[in-house]
């Protein structure tokens, strides 16, 4: 009997979630595995289960295996190799590898220092952020006020990334989980889809995902005090880094195969965080609202509206800026005058008086007269965009004229209006 579209999907659907951390390693043993990693994680156990702390002490290492289900009536599993696992067995997962790459870059992007590190993942994390460079940052959070200092990077924010890397790895694609230190950034990545959807619906929804990729990983790790299972991880990452007033993380799910996570190690623009610093009341997807401006990235209708209506922002989009009443609060008026776009006729006149003084001007020399004095809100780009404009729509009114063509092209006034100069 032939299946129909649904069932076909729903076999899909099975054979996708089958859980590859819980396959059995034929030929591990428990001699495979690094005594001092389950010792680590009986004691991160034994935190996690303060109940069990008296009837843990008769239980040998086979029995503590068996309980905390990292391994099967005594059988090693893949989860067990991940996190418990002497470097020397990792030969029972390939071709899957479980491994954790640092790389340290300089300011132009090339590799200055590297090192791998093997399972026991469990004991990695700790020699991986023992690597990290978390350097004192010092910003003024107000005008007038002494420095504040602060590490660059939060740690639990380091090992929550690296944990949830660890978790959510799709093992069976071959890669390794990476974490290259940039200048003021860490970037991680982990290969495999991120199975929420999007990062704004684990904010939003703040619960468990459905389900995991690896489920008896997932479920070792919570055991052990890696990570939790109420799903809030992701949310707390973003909250953290709220409160230290640095910019939210960036999570890029572009490719279906990666997942890539940045943690910004400094702060891009004072004027946001005095915004957040002032306001504290605003909820933590407004100021992810808040940190996509600052970072010039695009916001949805919800979002734009929410910053619009608070009066948080003003401008069109893309050129969004800080408003006036939270300028006037964070002490950042002059970056707000700065950000106000003039009247098109300021520009026009400016460009009328310079070609009646010297005659003529070639694009160059308009460029000069004008970039700098245009909003700070727009970029290069756009800068240029709406002087090419300003140019056309002077040429269309009959208020200059063009000699020559492509970039030889000069500007002048028109005859019409010389004549009404002299």
């Amino acid at each position: 009997m032939a299946l129909n579209l649904a069932e076909i999907e729903q076999i899909r659907s099975q054979k996708q979630r089958e859980d590859w951390s819980s396959g059995i390693c034929e030929g591990a043993r428990v001699e495979d595995l690094e005594p001092a990693a389950v010792a680590f994680a009986r004691e991160e156990y034994r935190k996690k289960h303060s109940h069990l702390a008296n009837e843990m002490d008769a239980w040998d290492m086979p029995t503590f295996l068996n309980k905390v289900k990292v391994c099967v009536d005594g059988q090693i599993t893949r989860t067990a190799l991940i996190l418990l696992g002497r470097a020397t067995a990792e030969r029972f997962l390939a071709p899957a590898v479980a491994r954790i790459t640092w790389v340290l870059k300089d300011a132009q992007g090339n590799d200055k220092d590297y090192q791998h590190f093997d399972p026991p993942l469990i004991l990695a994390v700790e020699q991986v952020f023992s690597k990290v460079r978390n350097l004192t940052y010092r910003h003024m959070p107000n005008e007038g006020l002494f420095p504040r200092e602060v590490t660059q990077y939060d740690p639990w924010v380091i090992r929550e990334t690296l944990h949830n890397c660890i978790a959510h790895q799709n093992y069976t694609l071959g890669g390794r989980i990476t974490l290259v230190e940039l200048e003021d950034v860490l970037l991680f990545t982990n290969l495999g889809d991120f199975l929420p959807g999007s990062v704004e619906e684990v904010i939003h929804r703040d619960a468990p995902p459905a389900y995991y990729r690896n489920r008896m990983l997932a479920d070792a790790m919570v055991n052990f005090n890696m990570i939790d299972t109420i799903g809030s991880g992701i949310r707390r990452m973003f909250r953290v880094q709220r409160e230290r007033n640095f910019p939210m993380p960036d999570f890029d799910l572009s490719s279906p195969r990666r997942v890539e996570v940045r943690i910004p190690g400094r702060i891009l623009d004072e004027r946001y965080t005095r915004i957040l610093m002032t306001k504290t009341d605003l909820t933590l997807p407004e100021v992810i609202a808040l940190d996509k401006v600052q970072k010039k990235k695009s916001l949805s209708d919800e979002e734009f509206n929410t910053l619009k209506k608070k009066k948080l922002v003003e401008g069109r989009r893309p050129n969004l800026f800080v408003s006036a009443e939270i300028a006037a609060i964070t002490e950042s008026k002059v970056d707000y005058i700065r950000n106000l776009p003039l009247e098109k006729e300021h520009y026009k006149n400016l460009i009328t008086r310079y070609l009646e003084t010297f005659g003529e001007a070639k694009r160059a020399d308009i460029d000069r007269l004008l970039l700098d004095k245009l909003s700070e809100a727009f970029n290069d780009r756009q800068k240029g965009i709406f002087v090419r404009n300003l140019l056309q729509e002077m040429k269309r009114d009959g208020t200059i004229r063009a000699v020559g063509a492509n970039r030889w092209v000069k500007w002048s006034l028109s005859k019409s209006i010389k004549k009404e100069i002299h």
